[in-house]
């Protein structure tokens, strides 16, 4: 934890995955080019902004809270308590050095401050990205200062909350002009993408396609990001030699923009990362994600002309071959998947802040 104090800052909390921690990032990278004063982040010692808010510039404050999702009583009830913890914590601290307005992206990690800043009166704002809002957003939404929506059907299922759809904010890194994929030239690259934790089926299913694949289209290669906990097991496997793997892949707008297709899970920022970049896909929903949020976007993403939805399934691999194939053979069928899309949700969601609390923001 950082020695400077809290007072009058704003706070951004959120994380566990990417998909709650990138759309803080991006909020507070845009509210820094708008604003003077202090930003501080608040988040879990066990999710991704553990590893990557070090590195950064932002004052932060990592909390030892865990997930109550698939607990067993015993977990829960440990997972209640350490919660409990962290949320006298802040508003020990909070009562003495009080921020100007907390802003939530959802997770585990986002509970104890939006709970704090609830109890001490401070105005707070939640970011739902997902068609369907999860648990955290749905208790607190009806108090907040307002609920910024990444689709109309999160708006529509917040009933009676301060709602604004404002789409979901990327980070400044693709706030930017990207090569269209139609000028890419060989060896032209399927970027694999399971979520910054990873995903079994996903990793399962390129390790078995990717050698015909890549035998078939010697102008291609793939960059596997795996997750850090199967990268030590998968790398000990036989593989092609242009299928080169990763734990976690830093940079990710020049990942994208060096990619000509990309497979990927559906959670809402990568959708929105993807759609800023330029970048068709073949997507994998994760299956029961909450209200099948995930098949909800991918299936958005179709719908708009952007990508190819794959169910997980016992044949993932056959069914990823047989749809990425005639993408590799084609540079015309990528290019008409490739749509990009300006995104304009950070300046949104930070109008509506400044004018629902007066930070004076330029």
């Amino acid at each position: 934890m950082s020695g400077r104090t809290y007072a009058e800052s704003l706070v951004f909390t959120g994380g566990g995955t990417g998909g709650h921690f990138f759309p803080a990032v991006a909020l507070a990278e845009g509210l820094r080019a708008r604003w003077g004063g202090p930003i501080w982040f608040v988040g879990a010692r066990r999710g991704i902004e553990a590893r990557l808010l070090p590195a950064s510039p932002w004052p932060h404050e990592l909390l030892d809270v865990e997930g109550f999702a698939g607990r067993s009583p015993l977990r829960a009830a440990r997972a209640a308590w350490k919660l409990a913890r962290a949320w006298r914590t802040l508003v020990a601290r909070w009562r003495r050095e009080r921020p100007a307005a907390v802003i939530g992206t959802g997770g585990y990690g986002a509970a104890p401050a939006l709970m704090a800043a609830q109890a001490l009166g401070i105005p707070f704002f939640l970011h739902e990205s997902n068609a369907a809002p999860g648990l955290l957003v749905k208790a607190l939404a009806k108090r907040a200062a307002g609920v910024w929506c990444g689709m109309p059907e999160g708006a529509a299922a917040l009933p009676g909350a301060r709602c604004l759809v404002a789409g979901t904010p990327v980070r400044e890194a693709f706030l930017r002009d990207f090569r269209p994929v139609a000028q890419l030239a060989p060896p032209f690259r399927l970027l694999v993408l399971g979520g910054s934790g990873g995903a079994r089926a996903v990793n399962e299913a390129v390790m078995e396609a990717a050698p015909a694949l890549l035998d078939r289209f010697p102008d291609w290669d793939i960059l596997h990001q795996t997750g850090p906990a199967q990268h030590e097991a998968l790398s000990a496997r036989p593989r092609h030699p242009r299928h080169r793997l990763a734990p976690f892949l830093e940079f990710m707008d020049t990942q994208m923009e060096a990619a000509s297709l990309v497979l990927t899970r559906s959670g809402a920022s990568t959708c929105a990362e993807l759609m800023a970049s330029g970048r068709p896909a073949l997507m994998v929903p994760l299956p029961g994600s909450a209200g099948d949020h995930q098949v909800a976007n991918a299936r958005a993403m179709e719908a708009g002309g952007r990508a190819r939805v794959l169910l997980q399934g016992p044949d993932l691999a056959r069914d990823l071959a047989a749809a990425a194939a005639p993408l590799m053979a084609d540079p015309r069928a990528l290019a008409s998947l490739a749509r990009p899309e300006a995104n304009r949700a950070v300046d949104i969601c930070l109008d509506d802040l400044a004018a629902r609390t007066g930070i004076g923001l330029h």
